[in-house]
């Protein structure tokens, strides 16, 4: 497409714009959409029972649950106080308690080494979307 003219000001806007789609963030589930907060585990009384994705939720499987992420979205999740970081594949809802963005299996918390600790502030960075159905 070839223009005649285009005022200053008009080029300087395109500009503008163009440059400000490039540095959106990621929406949320799509690679590299980022979100901080605490991190918990789930109990070793829920081995075995049903999970929102309607799999049996398994301690030593390096899953998660969260709120809003499709199920098989997987997630990089960084423990803030020692920089230690797990790859967990969302398969159940929650938690539900104000402040935390993410509930980890047994397995994936003990990688982050917070198991005695209970809680721990985290980063939850989406790696891969999941998979379109």
């Amino acid at each position: 497409m070839r223009l005649k003219h285009i005022s200053g000001t008009l080029l300087i806007a395109a500009l503008l714009t163009t440059s400000a789609c490039t540095t959106s963030k990621p929406a949320p589930g799509q690679r590299g959409y980022t979100e901080a907060g605490k991190a918990s585990y789930y109990s070793n009384k829920l081995h075995g029972r049903k999970m929102a994705n309607g799999e049996a939720y398994n301690r030593r499987k390096l899953t998660a649950a969260h709120r809003t992420l499709p199920f098989g979205t997987k997630v990089k999740v960084t423990n803030l106080q020692t920089n230690k970081s797990v790859k967990v594949s969302i398969t159940d809802r929650g938690p539900f308690v104000k402040g935390r963005v993410i509930d980890l299996s047994e397995a994936a918390a003990k990688r982050l080494d917070y198991i005695s600790a209970g809680i721990v502030p985290v980063e939850v960075k989406v790696v891969k979307p999941a998979p379109v159905r």
